[in-house]
């Protein structure tokens, strides 16, 4: 069989296939005061949400576009639909999901996922949730795992309503704005004191319809003590039109309470990825990110960690690999707003083809955080000479008493290390393969097993054909 050489004739047939559009619903295109008002109908919102859609309109109205970072020219929101309802309700029993949607997700593998590895599982086919279900040993925990519109209407609106886009305020940027406007779906997790989730809770968000955009909402509050672990994974087919994803997190840790958040993000490059992420942490808490960054034509992509109480620690894990016609702008904020905090970011990106890589970090050090300690490693490998990578890192101290490092590295590939390879009788593709996903192991080893796997076969899909 003939070798491909070019990125983008690579087969990524085990994301970019795509099912014909049979949506129950689909809201025309663009963003005014009657769609914003038409979803919120949609959603059977409570009138306090129908205000705060509302305002957030006026806000993303007034607020001006982001002009830093990479080029989003391309999208424009008057051809973006905000709203695609799928056909068919929400289900709690596989079997009873659509043919078509279910073939879907069980071709991503995520059934065989959540019957091996998970405590619980949501899927979200373009605006709203098609599947959910949580183990019974889980739910007599006291664990609560469900869709956001059922916690909006349901026993945990009220605590819905204390803690939505309260870290993400539609003010924070133009397209937290948009957030605020027109979310639909998305998980609400609330794991109460003391209790320890063995095995992880997965949400896969899978955008099918073409030229839409998906704004799924994740509120996630663990309360003192108690431990989660959190899976996201990502996917949508390619098209040759501009799709949005616009989605938010929300992340509540209480006092000497864990949660780890692992995102597997592989959009199609025709993706605009412009996700906001975000945890709070009181005393003695722990966040931990592990992101790796695939897909999409462009990415904005920052989780910003708020440590708020004594000796509150952070850690940011991630690996971005930017290939053809790609322009990923990732990293990572945090901020020290209490003593004795902690941070560590540990980060490696990857470019070929032409692909751009940025990674951003942002470090604050308020005057409230005696004795705070913060290190940041950033390492780059670009895989040619068209592509690119950049580290731009912030350090803003305010106070004598912390000890903050950082350090950067942009580095190619060793000819000698591919030799070495080369005279054991291995390809020099091959080589070349091992070597990044040896440079990306930092990432694949804090992840679950079967997304590890994703993730070292979608490196090694994107170094196919890299040497022709």
């Amino acid at each position: 069989m003939e070798e491909k050489t070019f990125v983008e004739d690579i087969d990524r047939s085990l994301y970019d296939f795509r099912n014909e559009d049979k949506d129950a619903y689909r809201i025309e295109e663009g963003l005014t005061k009657d769609i914003v008002e038409q979803i919120s109908r949609e959603k059977h919102d409570p009138e306090w949400m129908r205000e705060f859609r509302l305002k957030s309109l006026e806000i993303y109205n007034k607020t001006p576009m982001v002009q830093w970072g990479p080029s989003i020219e391309g999208l424009n929101m008057d051809n973006i639909v905000t709203y695609v309802r799928p056909n068919t309700k929400m289900q709690g029993k596989w079997e009873d999901v659509p043919d078509d949607i279910k073939d879907t997700f069980e071709r991503l593998g995520i059934p065989q996922a959540e019957q091996t590895s998970l405590a619980g599982v949501g899927a979200q086919y373009d605006s709203e949730l098609v599947y959910h279900n949580v183990r019974k040993e889980v739910e007599e925990q006291g664990v609560v795992y469900t869709d956001m519109e059922s916690a909006l209407n349901g026993p945990y609106a009220d605590m819905v309503k204390e803690h939505f886009m309260k870290l993400v305020p539609p003010t924070d940027h133009k397209f937290a704005a948009l957030h605020g406007a027109v979310w639909s779906g998305g998980s609400f997790v609330y794991v109460p004191k003391g209790v320890k989730v063995a095995i992880p809770l997965q949400s896969y968000f899978r955008l099918n319809a073409k030229g839409a955009g998906q704004f799924e909402h994740t509120l996630i509050i663990v309360d003192e003590g108690a431990d989660l672990h959190f899976i996201e994974g990502c996917s949508a087919p390619k098209y040759n039109v501009a799709n949005l994803h616009a989605g938010c997190v929300e992340l509540f840790i209480a006092k000497n309470a864990k949660l780890r958040y692992s995102t597997i993000e592989n959009w199609s490059k025709n993706m605009y990825n412009l996700n906001t992420k975000r945890a709070l942490v009181a005393e003695g808490g722990t966040i931990e990110w592990v992101s790796g960054s695939f897909g999409s034509h462009v990415s904005y992509l920052y989780p910003m960690s708020v440590l708020n109480g004594e000796g509150a620690h952070s850690e940011f894990t991630g690996v971005t690999f930017a290939g053809h016609g790609q322009n990923l702008d990732t990293g990572c904020k945090v901020v020290h707003n209490a003593p004795r905090t902690t941070s560590l970011v540990n980060t490696r990106s990857i470019s070929k083809s032409g692909g751009i890589s940025t990674f951003r970090s942002s470090v604050v050090v308020t005057n409230k955080a005696k004795q705070a300690k913060s290190s940041v490693s950033c390492q780059s490998l670009m895989l040619d000479n068209i592509s690119r990578s950049d580290t731009i890192q912030a350090i803003d101290v305010r106070t004598a008493d912390a000890d903050i490092g950082h350090e950067a590295k942009i580095g190619r590939i060793s000819d000698d290390a591919v030799f070495y390879l080369m005279s054991r009788g291995i390809s020099e593709e091959e080589a070349r393969a091992m070597i990044v996903s040896g440079f990306a192991d930092n990432v694949s080893k804090e992840l679950p097993l079967e997304y590890a796997v994703e993730m070292n076969n979608l490196i090694r899909l994107e170094m196919q054909g890299s040497i022709g």
